[in-house]
């Protein structure tokens, strides 16, 4: 039995030797009265897992370029969103302009597309170089464009139109701000020639009316002779003497006056400062009698110079219990206290000559200006002598105050019509001349 199998396999092995062609064979066990053919079953070729491998590479292609190409998508997406958003700030930009809102952009509006200066030429600059960015970024979106058309994805057609499209109405927006820009360039380049010739026509006004005011000055006989004319009652005819009063605790106010008004003289002086605009006034209005005001507190003198003739007054006042005195052509005609009793005079104030201030410096009112001429007012920081003050009356002697002096250069001139001119000498002045 043993001898038979053996047989058995020997020729199995002699019937099934092949020459090797790179293909695999089974070979099985027949009948010895059998076909002696061998039939045999072939495997899958080799190849075929060669083939798998290649299928198995080409998928991870695809879909390693599905992946770029969804990131390419994202990215271009977000080019469009960005230009959107940029387009929406140029919009913007050009309606606050167009409202008046911000004039040009300024410091604390900032755009993505660069900080448009208020210079249009640099304006214009800016929006070239967007606009060469731009182009640069398209490019480079082409250029993706055409590795994407390599790498065996299409670029979708629906994207590049939108893309186009916005690239193309934020170049029409562009180009509309850029002519926008040099309209306004135009417009500035008028304005500043009109500001240029009124700041020149300003200038010469200024030193045309500098040469009179020096010419005036030197025709006076000495820099106290000149006098200042309000000929009529407006709320614009006034003069401004230029310096202020320090804080004081007695003063005072001598002036010559000359006027025909009726009814009442007007407001010849006024002090106002800060808060108190009736810090020092001088009145006559309507039928009342002349009136000093301190710190908005009232006292009537006994003083008539309505008579069209030059007079000489002088009124002294202290804080100490609020004592004051009014003279008139020398002597002394009334006295009294509690007048702003311990109240200082506050410094940094306004001098109006002719006009009572509501508000410091101005808010006139016509029915309280003073009509006539003034002249040689001064102001003391003390109580001057009777003797003093009789001296400077009868043109005996001529004191300059220590606070305020009547200087040419020291006392401004407002409206038509008011002016400066010499003044008579004194002995014309006196009442009995």
């Amino acid at each position: 039995m043993l001898s038979l199998w053996c047989g058995f396999l020997s020729f199995c092995v002699l019937i099934c030797a092949q020459p090797d062609d790179g293909k695999r064979y089974i070979c099985r066990a027949v009948a010895v009265s059998g076909d002696a053919g061998c039939p045999v079953t072939l495997l899958p070729d080799l190849s075929a897992g060669g083939q798998e491998e290649e299928l198995r590479n080409t998928v991870m292609q695809l879909r390693e370029t599905i992946v770029q190409q969804k990131d390419t998508i994202s990215k271009q997406l977000g080019t469009i969103n960005e230009l959107t958003t940029k387009l929406s700030l140029c919009a913007s930009a050009a309606s606050d302009r167009k409202s008046g809102k911000g004039g040009t952009w300024g410091k604390d509006k900032q755009n993505t597309m660069g900080d448009v200066p208020t210079d249009p030429n640099d304006s214009v600059d800016s929006l070239g170089k967007t606009m060469q960015g731009l182009k640069e970024r398209l490019e480079n979106l082409e250029q993706q464009q055409m590795r994407a058309n390599l790498s065996g994805a299409s670029f979708p057609s629906e994207l590049r139109e939108l893309l186009q499209r916005r690239l193309g109405e934020l170049e029409k927006q562009l180009l509309k701000k850029v002519s926008s820009l040099e309209e306004e360039k135009s417009q500035l380049s008028n304005a500043t020639a009109a500001y240029r010739l009124k700041t020149e026509s300003t200038l010469n006004a200024l030193v045309e009316r500098i040469s009179e005011l020096e010419k005036g000055a030197g025709d006076f006989k000495s820099p106290e002779q000149f006098k200042l004319s309000l000929p009529q009652r407006t709320n614009y005819l006034y003069g401004r003497i230029t310096k202020s009063l320090p804080e004081m605790y007695a003063f005072t106010l001598c002036m010559w006056i000359k006027s025909s008004a009726s009814p009442g003289v007007g407001t010849p002086f006024s002090y106002g400062v800060p808060g108190q605009a009736n810090e020092i006034v001088l009145i006559e209005w309507g039928n009342n009698p002349i009136e000093l005001l301190i710190n908005d507190k009232v006292a009537q003198l006994p003083l008539e110079v309505r008579d069209g003739k030059w007079h000489h007054i002088c009124i002294s006042w202290t804080t100490r219990d609020g004592q004051w005195d009014a003279y008139q052509d020398g002597d002394k005609l009334g006295a009294g206290d509690n007048l702003a009793a311990w109240h200082p005079i506050k410094p940094g104030g306004v001098i109006i000559l002719g006009q009572e201030q509501d508000v410091v410096g101005g808010r006139f009112d016509a029915g309280q200006a003073f009509v006539g001429e003034l002249s040689q007012v001064n102001i003391w920081d003390r109580v001057l002598k009777p003797a003093e003050i009789r001296s400077m009356a009868n043109c005996s002697a001529y004191l300059a105050g220590n606070v305020v002096a009547w200087l040419p250069g020291s006392v401004e001139v407002f409206g038509r019509g008011a002016s400066k001119r010499p003044l008579e000498v004194c002995q014309e002045r006196l009442p009995n001349f």
